[in-house]
């Protein structure tokens, strides 16, 4: 499986060149001007510190296309009119889309309609394979005791960076604080991107502990 960079950036976008992926944890310092000066510039949802301490680029924006956020989402008309929606150059959505007969009778995909919202602004949609899925499962499994179900955040960065050039330039991961739904994996993501740094794959910069959940 090979889940190319070149897939997942704007045609202009230099395919080694810098990553930032902008994680949304809070006690993320004063670091706009670091991450704008990135080729790539990689958010989430509804990217708290955009245009202010952490920056004002998004070249690929994560939006999570099943649960409630997504619903809450197509609801507001005013969602597309957001800074954040305007000024990204690409979408990632990172679930594939479930079948019709499986997205019942409770809905929770909702990629169809997110299809939907987003073909008016005339930018690329990527939606994550399933085959990534099991990637990322068989990767934090040896951390976990059940089938792991892993984070937007560890399924974004772990697209960017498989089969990523080794002399590409500098990843960098900002405000991931490895907390949150407790249905995710956070130790076991936590150590993947703690040996990833060691490894020299990417430069994790903790939130700062002050204010971090």
């Amino acid at each position: 499986m090979s889940i190319a960079l070149d897939s997942l950036r704007p045609e202009r976008a230099d395919p080694r060149g810098s990553i930032a992926i902008v994680g949304n944890a809070p006690g993320i310092g004063p670091v706009a001007r670091t991450i704008d000066a990135a080729h790539q510039v990689v958010r989430f949802n509804n990217a708290p510190g955009f245009g202010g301490r952490t920056g004002s680029r998004v070249t690929h924006l994560a939006l999570v296309n099943r649960g409630g956020q997504m619903r809450e989402w197509l609801a507001d008309p005013g969602f597309l009119d957001r800074p954040v929606v305007r000024q990204a150059e690409a979408f990632i959505l990172p679930f594939p889309m479930l079948p019709a007969e499986a997205n019942a009778p409770e809905p929770i995909c909702w990629t169809r309609e997110a299809l939907a919202l987003l073909r008016p602004l005339g930018k690329p949609v990527h939606l994550l394979p399933e085959a990534l899925h099991d990637e990322a499962r068989r990767r934090l499994a040896r951390g976990t005791k059940d089938c792991p179900n892993p984070s937007t955040g560890f399924l974004v960065s772990l697209a960017l960076l498989l089969d990523r050039p080794t002399d590409s330039g500098e990843v960098n991961i900002h405000g991931f604080g490895f907390a949150g739904w407790p249905g995710h994996p956070w130790a076991a993501e936590r150590a993947w991107f703690a040996e990833a740094a060691a490894a020299g794959r990417l430069r994790l910069h903790p939130p700062e502990a002050s204010d971090a959940s």
